[in-house]
């Protein structure tokens, strides 16, 4: 047990996450959580992920560690509301994807004892309904330290993430943002930006009922939560904006070789970001750096998928992902598996071929 006592103000997909997590491998020896949303507290209690619900000042009074999962635009009010009743000692962190303004305003509040956090990681459903143990799981946590954190809070912090099975990553919160907005928050931008430009042509009703996988899966994160989406832009403005110049340079670059017709720049920008974009890894670096996959295509009939799975499981082979590729109705489909380790992939090809299954390594 790493806590004796911890508070979760949200328990939402990350605070709802975080609870499940704590428990599931008996990190706290007590969890009390709040939140506005009492649909999201009741099926917090009714999983686990936190043993008692309580008002804000209740909360957090004997709590040691204290866990901001609210959205940003909250975090500085949280901190004031907190404050006189936090017991000294206790450890309060948060979990949004911006940081130099929430850190600087939090040690303005409290001193050092805030340690800035940012689970790199999340799912599509939002609210506790989306809630996981597992979601942290080899996911990279970023802390961002400043020369004012306390050293006993960032241990505290240190041993938490990786005692829940995430990555621990530190840096300022400056360049953090930088980051986040680069590889984040632009893309959201840009899926929202997409959406509304394709929506506002005058073929666009037609073009969103043709819509499909290049462009759906480009504006997939444009569906995220408006008001968190707000007080993300809003907080990290300054290096959205930074971002926003680099692509525009991108932009104009691919803008002026195709309004000249260049077909050499054209096909060299392309290939250029296909060469990067494939060095993309598919698990962080160091940690599960790569994965195995074989595509196979299977009959369309009840029980295939749990047939695959235990004819592997049977061969001790162990599945790291698995996913629904394509499927026709009542004809078949093919499906990805996934392998951490490149033996686990040859043997699965040797299985699957030895029992007449079309199989294929994918690339």
């Amino acid at each position: 047990m790493l806590i004796d006592r911890c508070a979760i103000i949200g328990v939402g997909l990350i605070g709802g996450s975080l609870g499940l997590a704590l428990n599931e491998r008996q990190l706290a020896g007590h969890i009390c959580g709040t939140d506005l949303d009492q649909d999201n507290l009741a099926m917090a209690c009714a999983a686990g992920a936190v043993h008692r619900v309580a008002p804000l000042p209740e909360a957090v009074s004997d709590a040691d560690l204290v866990i901001l999962a609210a959205p940003v635009g909250a975090t500085p009010v949280l901190l004031k509301d907190i404050k006189q009743f936090l017991k000294p000692g206790a450890v309060v962190t948060d979990v949004g994807s911006t940081k130099k303004d929430v850190v600087k305003q939090a040690e303005k509040i409290i001193g050092g004892r805030f340690v800035g956090g940012h689970p790199m990681t999340g799912a599509e459903t939002a609210g506790f309904s989306g809630a996981d143990p597992y979601l942290f799981e080899n996911a990279f946590y970023l802390l961002t330290p400043t020369p004012e954190t306390a050293n006993g809070a960032l241990e505290t912090m240190r041993c938490l993430v990786r005692a829940i099975g995430a990555v621990v990553m530190e840096m300022p919160p400056r360049e953090h943002d930088l980051v986040t907005a680069a590889i984040s928050h632009l893309p959201h931008f840009m899926a929202v930006s997409l959406v509304a430009a394709v929506a506002g042509m005058p073929v666009g009703d037609k073009a969103m009922a043709l819509a499909a996988g290049g462009f759906r899966d480009t504006t997939r994160i444009a569906a995220g939560s408006p008001v968190m989406w707000r007080d993300i832009f809003l907080s990290n403005s300054e290096q959205v904006l930074r971002a926003l110049a680099y692509l525009r340079d991108a932009m104009d670059e691919m803008e002026y070789a195709l309004r000249r017709r260049d077909a050499e720049r054209i096909m060299q920008l392309l290939s250029d970001a296909g060469a990067v974009r494939k060095k993309l890894p598919i698990r962080p670096k160091g940690y599960l750096p790569y994965i195995y996959e074989i595509v196979v295509t299977v009959p369309d009939r009840p029980g295939i998928i749990a047939g695959l799975a235990g004819m592997l499981g049977n061969a001790g082979i162990n599945i790291a992902e698995i996913e629904i590729l394509r499927a026709r109705e009542g004809y078949g489909g093919t499906i990805r598996v996934g392998f951490a380790a490149l033996d686990e992939q040859d043997r699965a090809m040797e299985l699957f071929q030895s029992k007449g299954i079309k199989c294929r390594r994918k690339v």
